[in-house]
């Protein structure tokens, strides 16, 4: 399949920055898991939990073009669209000090806390270690999966870009626990998220949109205006809420 990249190149920036956020939250834990349990745990949970992810993307992936291109529009574009307005909401809270950042250093340190009070292993293979790493891979993966096919099902010969932005990340993410062989605190998580929260967006708005058979003004270009439009209104809204924020009106949100 030909893959017209001068088209594609946004649904693979948005599943690699996607599907880095959910990596490094993954990895986190994994580094957790192979300092406090060993990395024979580790290492075993991940690879299992990648292999099924593999075995269901190949199993489910091709009954995906037999489904009318509308219906998965609509229905795909519906829930990346609620996906991407969940992590946006979550990344102005956080930016305007509402909510508490997320910090990868602090995770890696409660995590280890939790490992070390399961105790040690009773034989040579740890199955606290093999069921912590594969579980945490298992869940950020499938959001991953969905993720890659919900801004890949848009359109014919999608799916290829947005999959080759996902191993790009998971690559990227790998090398780089790899060689620092500590969490990836360094990296601003919560900017990230808003970027891809604003992509996510943005896509979803623009497949409910096909889905409904919309005439977007300038075909897949539209996307590039509602990717600004939503970046435009969720920037403005980071200055509302620290303002609401300090009147008390979010305190529940804490």
């Amino acid at each position: 399949m030909t893959v017209d990249w001068i088209h594609a190149w946004p649904t693979a920036l948005a599943a690699f920055l996607a599907s880095a956020v959910e990596f490094v939250e993954a990895l986190t834990v994994v580094l957790a898991v192979g300092a406090i349990r060993g990395w024979r745990g580790a290492l075993t949970g991940t690879s299992a939990a990648l292999a099924l992810l593999l075995a269901v993307v190949l199993m489910f992936g091709p009954a995906l073009p037999r489904i009318p291109l509308r219906d998965v529009q609509l229905v795909v574009g519906g829930l990346l669209l609620l996906f991407g307005l969940r992590w946006l909401r979550k990344a102005v809270l956080r930016a305007a000090g509402v909510i508490p950042l997320h910090d990868e250093t602090v995770a890696y340190e409660r995590e280890t806390g939790s490992l070390r009070a399961a105790g040690p292993s009773d034989g040579a293979w740890d199955a606290v270690g093999f069921a912590t790493a594969f579980k945490i891979t298992m869940l950020e993966g499938l959001e991953v999966v969905f993720i890659v096919i919900a801004v890949g099902a848009g359109g014919a010969g999608l799916l290829v870009p947005a999959s080759v932005g996902a191993v790009a990340a998971l690559l990227l993410v790998a090398a780089l626990g790899l060689i620092l062989h500590r969490p990836l605190s360094t990296m601003p998580e919560n900017a990230l998220k808003f970027v891809v929260g604003v992509l996510l967006a943005a896509f979803g708005t623009f497949w409910v949109g096909e889905g409904i058979s919309l005439d977007w003004p300038g075909a897949d270009w539209s996307i590039l205006g509602l990717t600004l439009g939503f970046l435009a209104v969720a920037s403005l809204a980071v200055p509302l809420c620290r303002r609401r924020a300090g009147t008390g009106q979010f305190l529940a949100l804490r």
